[in-house]
């Protein structure tokens, strides 16, 4: 039981390789902080626990220089049992759980993948509306046998770490969730691959096997991925602020400073500087260290699973 007092703030750092620098770094900018290792591997995360701290903004503020001198990341989060309750982490998908952009597979195989880049680029920077220019992109699919984009779905690859994430957060009894600007052809088959709690996508219409270029219902765009968010948290009994949203682009942006906490990962740097903690490491299981959650956890997570770690 965690005593009262005194406000608290706890510092979660994560880096891509154990560099000597970092711990000396952050031992010089937090001095009196009490800290534990949460793994070594695949990245080194530390958890600093500083008592008399009340105001984590500043705090994080005052560490981005030395966060970005030793090349690590870092998470400035209030302390408390709260940080271990149930959770609901809700996830964008294109470049966030998987490593590409659906559309732009789509678009290679209509031939049309350097207009459909070009326009998702912009988006992606927040220099277009998103509903506006999703539906200039599907337009361009027009004619695309429904084959391809069944050849897409079997193509895509979830980003590194990913199902060891949603493992060790299942185990953990935190719900999760996806919501995407992308297509349900594509994420119906990630929520049954995953055993996902929630999804929200858009849908392509699709007649006599072939794409019309138009698109099924209401498009899930920035403000639908934040109201999703909080449809998914009202279904899990979860309060806004003990969820955690993931994402990359300016789409994700209403998502994540709806969120308990928001996380950047690899982001466009418009939604880095949003962000409440941006993660710039390939691993998405590295989110789990940000949370507070132990390699020993990820291990338990894993061997309940019957996984092995160094299995072919």
């Amino acid at each position: 039981m965690e005593a009262t007092g005194a406000p608290r703030t706890l510092l979660v750092a994560v880096t891509g390789r154990d560099r000597p620098g970092v711990t000396s770094a952050l031992f010089g900018a937090l001095a009196g902080a009490d800290i534990t290792r949460l793994s070594r591997f695949p990245v080194t995360s530390l958890e600093l626990d500083l008592s008399g701290a009340d105001d984590a903004a500043r705090l994080r503020q005052a560490l981005v220089a030395e966060a970005a001198a030793g090349g690590f990341d870092i998470a400035v989060q209030p302390a408390g049992l709260h940080r271990r309750a149930k959770r609901l982490v809700v996830l964008d998908v294109d470049s966030t759980l998987i490593q590409a952009e659906v559309i732009e597979l789509l678009a290679e195989r209509a031939g049309q993948g350097p207009e459909v880049a070009k326009v998702t680029e912009a988006a992606m920077r927040g220099e277009l509306d998103f509903e506006a220019s999703l539906r200039q992109r599907v337009a361009l699919l027009a004619g695309l046998s429904a084959d391809a984009v069944d050849d897409v779905r079997r193509a895509v690859t979830l980003t590194p770490g990913a199902r060891t994430l949603v493992r060790t957060l299942k185990r953990l009894d935190h719900e999760v969730g996806i919501v995407s600007g992308g297509f349900t052809q594509v994420t119906d088959s990630l929520v049954g691959d995953l055993g996902l709690d929630y999804a929200a996508a858009n849908t392509l219409e699709i007649v006599d096997g072939r794409l019309t270029g138009r698109l099924v219902g209401p498009v899930v765009d920035r403000a639908g991925k934040a109201a999703a968010l909080e449809r998914f948290a009202a279904a899990a009994r979860v309060p806004l602020s003990q969820t955690v949203a993931i994402g990359d682009g300016a789409n994700d942006l209403d998502m994540l400073t709806r969120a308990g906490l928001g996380v950047a990962f690899n982001a466009k740097p418009v939604v880095r500087e949003a962000a409440q903690v941006s993660l710039n490491v390939r691993y998405l299981d590295a989110i789990l260290f940000l949370l507070g959650i132990t390699r020993e956890e990820v291990e338990a997570a894993d061997a309940e699973a019957g996984f092995d770690p160094g299995g072919p």
